[in-house]
């Protein structure tokens, strides 16, 4: 029985959770059924109903209090913990039906999706047990305005893709509150990450990133040349934004070639039946 989903990751404040609720306020207005599953332990505020809360296996206060860690260390051991427990997660998200469409709401550590493993190994665990994810990972549109902020993100994004192995969409959230003003370019030159010799040239405007010019254009064209980075635009109050980002989604993890299955066997069956 194969499952589909999305895991949302992405650094603080990029809006991950926010997405997750607006994503599933779109699926229900589309008749699908859905669960949000949140794997941040120091996230006790959710603007959705969480169906799993890993805040139920294991807290970050209590990881604090007890082993004397800072708020990110116990954030890492929490998830090195579920990674060993991942049995606990898997008997949760069995409990659901197998049309749910499930959404995972992850921590906001960019190190655990650059480099650290487990997150990665997690979802490679769920992925032997049949469930088929799609990660969406969300960053900040306004870092856009900023050329050396910007080549951050692109070499950021594509280390994530390395390190997770998994059909990944790149997200450039709050777009619609970005000034265009503060843009040097189109939205279409930050959502294609094209030439970037031109946002590397803005950088001599810069006296401190003009000193490391050179580096950001070595940066960039490691990103060009592995030609893997692109971006969606959000606006989480447009459901187009929305419905494109889930179609892309629906096409990585498998969902909307197994619908297409359904209904060319439904077709065929009502024809012969005819």
């Amino acid at each position: 029985m194969v499952r589909f989903g999305q895991c949302v990751i992405g650094p603080p404040g990029s809006g991950k959770t926010s997405y997750c609720a607006a994503m599933a306020q779109y699926l229900e207005g589309q008749g699908r059924k859905f669960a949000i599953v949140n794997l941040d332990p120091a996230n006790d505020e959710l603007p959705y109903t969480a169906t799993v809360n890993l805040a139920d296996l294991i807290k970050v206060a209590d990881v604090m209090q007890t082993l004397s860690l800072g708020p990110n260390g116990a954030l890492v051991y929490c998830v090195e913990y579920l990674e060993k427990n991942v049995d606990w997660l898997l008997n949760q998200l069995n409990k659901l039906s197998s049309d749910t469409y499930i959404l995972l709401d992850c921590p906001g550590q960019v190190e655990l999706y650059t480099h650290h493993s487990s997150i990665r190994d997690i979802l490679h665990s769920l992925q032997r047990e049949e469930f088929r994810f799609t990660v969406v990972h969300l960053v900040d549109g306004h870092y856009c305005s900023d050329p050396g902020k910007y080549i951050s993100i692109l070499l950021s994004s594509l280390s994530m893709m390395i390190n997770i192995e998994m059909p990944h969409i790149n997200v450039l959230s709050k777009f619609d509150l970005v000034d265009s003003d503060s843009l040097a370019f189109d939205s279409e030159y930050y959502a294609g990450v094209m030439d970037l010799d031109k946002i590397c040239d803005l950088l001599c405007d810069d006296p401190f990133m003009k000193k490391n010019q050179a580096l950001s254009k070595a940066i960039a064209g490691v990103v060009e040349n592995y030609a893997l980075v692109g971006f969606h635009l959000l606006n989480i109050k447009d459901k187009k934004t929305l419905k494109k980002i889930l179609s892309e989604a629906d096409k990585g993890n498998g969902w909307m070639f197994g619908q297409a299955t359904e209904r060319m066997m439904e077709e065929q069956y009502s024809s012969r039946l005819g």
